[in-house]
């Protein structure tokens, strides 16, 4: 960590709370201000490369909101500690798990899976927008996990959980699918906590898509599509790959945009304070310049990319140049095994889909989000603006449904 430290003020705090954006201290600590107003659009973050995989990682501080109990002087510490961490070759947040998870252990003897749900549910909930989700996690795992509910977590195997998803595994498809997602994620909870050991009874690869017979595959017309349902695993299994074309799947699955749109994004394209991207009309399929708000899950993405940036582009290929390849993202498909399965422009279908089904937002805010033609040229005529703040909202709820069955950290 060759920067300068303690680069903010008390003073500087207070005015960098009025501004969105990242506020560096100096040794990868920020204030990371996504909201003047809301006590959780404030925080502290440490960000550091990995010793034990060389990526860049996020490590939240608590709340920088006024009145929070981590104060500036509070963050330092933090930072500094875990600084020594990484200078050790430790890896902060893997040392912050095994902590917990030792203090537990300690503490407590069997935990049952209804009693694992409430402490992931909790640990999560912070991160959540939409408060509708934390209620839909309770009552899908209470409805219908209720066969485990009451069992150790340590002695759920695979039996009991096809005994919760084999009922409805055809019936209710997409539930099927929810479901075994959260009953994953609470055993992955389980076993990092220290609860349980062994193997995922939950895990679909090479697990239960031995056993259960496989569900049909959404398409829209020729572009073949994934599941809403499917989204967050396939964003969980996606998050573990370091490839830079990873990342561009990632954003362009966030944003619900077009390949070639967020192949040629440009650094200059970007506006960090208002965290919008503008692509111009002359990469846009209608030729008319569109505005994309950036969720809190993309920034993310762009964040770690723009302090190696060698290239005007975003995503640039082995020639600075030039972008990476059009066929980048549907190779890394291959790769993962989806090849014949889906396609990159399928997304998109899944993102119409999950906002028409499982949303209160409006057709015309999703319409305007994939940025499609209006056919009708009295109401084309008629419209005024482009919605942002409305369709920021919606986009913050897309990145929070593809992170809400996520295998990885969500800060």
């Amino acid at each position: 960590m060759a920067r300068a430290l303690h680069k903010l003020t008390a003073r500087g705090v207070e005015s960098a709370r009025k501004r969105t954006g990242r506020h560096s201290d100096g040794g990868g600590l920020y204030l990371h201000v996504t909201s003047s107003n809301a006590v959780s659009g404030q925080r502290w973050i440490f960000r550091y490369t990995s010793p034990a995989t060389s990526r860049v990682r996020e490590m939240g501080l608590g709340s920088a909101a006024t009145g929070s109990e981590v104060t500036l002087a509070d963050a330092r510490a933090q930072a500094a500690e875990a600084r020594q961490l990484v200078k050790s070759g430790l890896d902060p947040i893997e040392e912050r798990v095994k902590a917990a998870a030792a203090a537990a252990a300690a503490k407590e003897g069997a935990v049952t899976f209804a009693v694992a749900a409430d402490r992931l549910i909790e640990s999560m909930e912070s991160g959540w927008r939409n408060a509708k989700h934390r209620q839909q996690w309770r009552n899908t795992l209470a409805t219908y996990a209720a066969p485990i509910s009451d069992m150790p977590v340590e002695s759920i195997g695979l039996d009991d959980v096809l005994g919760v998803l084999a009922p409805i595994w055809q019936e209710k498809p997409e539930t099927a699918s929810r479901v075994r997602g959260r009953i994953e994620r609470v055993l992955a909870y389980a076993k990092t906590r220290g609860w349980r050991e062994g193997v995922n009874p939950a895990v679909w690869r090479g697990n239960l898509d031995t056993v259960l017979p496989k569900q049909d595959r959404l398409t829209r017309g020729h572009h073949k599509a994934l599941p809403y349902s499917d989204v967050p695993a396939f964003m969980a299994e996606l998050r573990e790959r370091d490839a830079l074309s990873a990342r561009l799947l990632e954003f362009t699955i966030l944003t619900a945009c077009r390949t070639g749109e967020t192949i040629g994004a440009r650094w200059d394209e970007i506006d960090w304070n208002k965290a919008v991207w503008t692509i111009p009309k002359e990469r846009m399929k209608a030729k008319v310049q569109h505005r994309v708000p950036l969720s809190d899950a993309a920034l993310a993405i762009l964040a770690p990319l723009r302090e190696v940036a060698i290239s005007d582009y975003v995503f640039p290929g082995q020639k600075p140049s030039k972008p990476l390849s059009t066929m980048t993202m549907l190779a890394l498909l291959r790769r993962m095994g989806h090849g014949g399965e889906i396609t990159t422009h399928g997304f998109r279908s899944a993102f119409s889909d999950w906002c028409s089904e499982r949303t209160g937002f409006s057709a015309e805010l999703r319409e305007m989000a994939l940025a499609h033609t209006i056919a009708n040229k009295a109401e084309a005529a008629y419209r005024r603006g482009d919605l942002l703040d409305k369709r920021r909202e919606l986009m913050e709820a897309w990145a929070d449904w593809c992170q809400s069955d996520s295998r990885g950290d969500k800060k």
